[in-house]
């Protein structure tokens, strides 16, 4: 018998599905997991990166409708992740999404520094048709979990943005802010309610907090990626869009890929303004690490940047004769898919 905590997203690409999981139980055999997942993974042609760690298991993966079936299947066969679960929603891309695939062992499936802290004794979840009201009492110390880079592109009306760069730096500030007439001062006694991407960072940071002493601490169930898809943009409290880890960049309500794009120096989201920058070299440097990336990065990302473009004009020489067909035809399943995001907002509506 095993306590568990899971979530699974899916997203319909014009060639491509992406499945965003992750599950918290206890694996204390999950470095012997890591081969067979990547030998099945590798069958199947899938891309992108999954994370096995004693505390479960966590990762975004893609590939064809088959190939996401096949592995998830492989997945579900383990008993202790028969009860994976899936949602789907949509992206407009026209590439794979990642180039390879990666399957990593690591001391937490999300990096809190905090490997002793139990996901599973989580705080309490709030499903987003429930959020509004929950972040609307004054009472309530509403916290964006996320890292600065992401808060900076959108947020929830009132939350707090810790400015940490990476999760790991979460725990000092709370014990920064958990002092007398700090945001968290324990003799408040205030709620707490706390929301990530998709809820994961949520797990652990949520049960951090209960394991420093709070009762009250709460958490948006699915994330942010589920509240865009799921509340009404004429109700919502979301303002901005949302930063995601793949080569969507950004989506905003009904998940609709945004209009920012990604700086591959820093990794840090780029709107179109920030490409305008003189400071702005693609591949190498934008506006936000101009000054920090040092001459040999430089021509690390020049050289890397370089073989990207060199892939590319290879693989369109390849294409040839087929390449306007293939524009055409998706060009098609993006009308299609937007067609299809119409009727169903008509149908909430």
């Amino acid at each position: 018998m095993y306590n568990t905590i899971n979530h699974f997203k899916v997203v319909t690409m014009s060639h491509y599905t992406i499945a965003a999981l992750y599950k918290f139980v206890d694996l204390p055999d999950f470095e012997t997991l890591q081969a067979p997942i990547q030998q099945v993974a590798d069958e199947h042609g899938i891309k992108g990166i999954l994370l096995l760690a004693r505390e479960g298991i966590n990762g975004t993966i893609a590939g064809t409708r088959e190939g996401i079936d096949a592995i998830l299947a492989y997945l579900r066969s383990d008993p202790r992740l028969a009860d994976l679960v899936h949602k789907e929603s949509w992206s407009e891309g026209e590439s794979a999404p990642f180039h390879r695939l990666r399957v990593r062992l690591k001391k937490e499936i999300v990096t809190m520094g905090q490997p002793n802290v139990n996901a599973l004794n989580a705080g309490t979840y709030v499903k987003p048709e429930d959020w509004n009201a929950l972040i609307s009492d004054p009472d309530v110390v509403l916290i964006d979990t996320r890292n600065d880079y992401e808060v900076g592109i959108g947020t929830f009306k009132g939350a707090v943005n810790p400015k940490t760069d990476t999760f790991r730096e979460f725990p000092q500030w709370v014990q920064e802010q958990s002092v007398e007439g700090g945001l968290l001062d324990k003799t408040k006694k205030k709620k707490v309610a706390m929301f990530c991407t998709g809820g994961i960072r949520c797990e652990k940071s949520t049960a951090y907090m209960k394991s420093q002493g709070y009762d009250e601490v709460y958490h948006l169930e699915g994330g942010i990626l589920k509240y865009l898809e799921t509340v009404k943009q004429a109700n919502s409290l979301w303002e901005g869009q949302c930063f995601v880890f793949d080569e969507r960049v950004s989506v905003g309500h009904d998940l609709v890929p945004g209009d920012y794009t990604q700086c591959r120096a820093c990794r840090v989201p780029l709107s179109a303004e920030d490409m305008q920058s003189p400071k702005y070299i693609r591949g190498e440097s934008c506006p936000h690490c101009w000054d920090k990336v040092t001459p040999e990065q430089r021509e690390r990302f020049r050289e890397r940047q370089r073989q990207v473009d060199l892939a590319q004009k290879r693989h369109e020489e390849h294409l040839g004769a087929n390449m306007q067909e293939q524009i055409t035809k998706r060009r098609q399943e993006k009308l299609d898919e937007k067609q299809r995001l119409r009727d169903l907002n008509a149908r909430k509506g």
